[in-house]
C-alpha cells in the first residue's frame, strides 16, 4: 500500500542525493585524476545523477498531483513558488547530468567534465535545499499538511477522549 499523501514520503530521496552527489562527485574525481580509480567508474556517478532526476521528476510530478487539494489548505501564491523552485531544480538537474557524461571522455576532456560535475552539483545542491526549504514551510508555516489530517469531533487527530475519565 503507498502512503497517502505520497508526496511527501518520496521528497527525501532527491533532497538526499542531491546533498551526497557532489561530495561523491569530488572523492571520485581525485580517485581518477590520482589513479586509484578507473576512469569508467565514473559512470557510477553518471548513474546516481540519472537516479537522482528520475527521483526530482517523481517528486514534481506527485506534488502536482495532490496540488488542488493543498491549495484549498494553503493558498496558491506558497504552492506555485515550490512549485516553480521544484521545476527550476528539475532542469538544473537535467543539466548537472549532461554535464556529468562529459566526464566519461578521454583525458583532459573528461578530467575538466568531472570537475565541472562537483561544480553543478554545488549549483543543484543549492537549489534541491531551497525546494526542501519551501516544501517545509508549506507543511510548518503555511499549514499544508491539514489537507490529510484526519480529525475528529474531539479535536485534532490524536486527541481523543478517554471514557472512562469522562464517566468519573
Amino acid at each position: 500500500m503507498l502512503p497517502d499523501p505520497l508526496h511527501p514520503a518520496l521528497v527525501h530521496l532527491p533532497i538526499a542525493l542531491a546533498m551526497l552527489l557532489p561530495v561523491f562527485a569530488l572523492a571520485a574525481a581525485v580517485a581518477i585524476s590520482r589513479g586509484a580509480l578507473p576512469p569508467r567508474f565514473w559512470g557510477t556517478l553518471v548513474a546516481l545523477q540519472i537516479l537522482l532526476a528520475g527521483s526530482v521528476w517523481v517528486a514534481l510530478e506527485t506534488g502536482e498531483q495532490q496540488e488542488e487539494r493543498v491549495e484549498k489548505v494553503v493558498g496558491h501564491d506558497p504552492i506555485e513558488a515550490h512549485e516553480e523552485a521544484a521545476e527550476r531544480l528539475l532542469w538544473l538537474v537535467i543539466g548537472a547530468t549532461l554535464v556529468s557524461g562529459t566526464g566519461l571522455l578521454p583525458a583532459g576532456a573528461g578530467r575538466a567534465g568531472r570537475a565541472a560535475t562537483v561544480v553543478a552539483g554545488g549549483i543543484v545542491l543549492a537549489a534541491a535545499l531551497g525546494v526542501g526549504h519551501s516544501g517545509g514551510a508549506l507543511v510548518y508555516e503555511h499549514g499544508a499538511a491539514d489537507a490529510y489530517a484526519k480529525r475528529t469531533s474531539s479535536g485534532p487527530a490524536g486527541a481523543g477522549s478517554d471514557d472512562a475519565h469522562d464517566r468519573d
